[in-house]
């Protein structure tokens, strides 16, 4: 039988808690989960952390997830799983508001792939409401970000986003 390979993308700009949940959650569904850093080409030039920066922090935070591996990349997510031979791309939902872009996406990647499909977890209760962006700007204003970022890398990244 043919591994089950999935793909979970994202900016991780910075990794959050809520990330980390849908990952752990994903790993759990396929027997090898790829998390991918992208470029979101409507953020370009905002990010925080480089794409090395990136990568690094989900790799310190997965370190002990033996089905789960990182990489990055820039271009459609369509080709890329074609290369992985992925059979979905998982995305976290937060609320309503962000079904709208993603339902688009999915049918856009479905007809530029059909041999994968889109799999949405809702996001945790506890995790509803994060965001990177408002980590970094609670951060960034003094706020105690800690509750919200993985353990393993909150520091790091506390650090980072406090240098500006």
């Amino acid at each position: 039988m043919e591994e089950r390979v999935a793909i979970y993308p994202g900016s991780f700009d910075p990794i959050t808690t809520g990330h980390l949940d849908i990952i752990r959650r994903s790993a759990k569904l396929f027997d090898r989960l790829i998390v991918v850093v992208m470029s979101n080409y409507r953020k370009a030039g905002s990010h925080a952390f480089t794409v090395e920066e990136r990568v690094e922090l989900v790799r310190k935070c997965t370190a002990d997830m033996e089905n789960v591996s990182v990489d990055s990349y820039m271009g459609l997510l369509a080709d890329y799983a074609r290369q992985q031979k992925a059979v979905a791309v998982v995305k976290g939902l937060r609320a309503v508001s962000d079904f709208e872009d993603e339902f688009q996406q999915a049918l856009i990647n479905k007809r530029l792939n059909e041999d994968f499909e889109t799999l949405f977890l809702a996001a945790s209760s506890e995790n509803m409401f994060l965001s990177s962006s408002v980590i970094k700007q609670v951060c960034v204003l003094g706020g105690d970000v800690t509750p919200f970022l993985p353990e393993r890398v909150s520091q790091e990244i506390i650090e980072k986003l406090m240098k500006g």
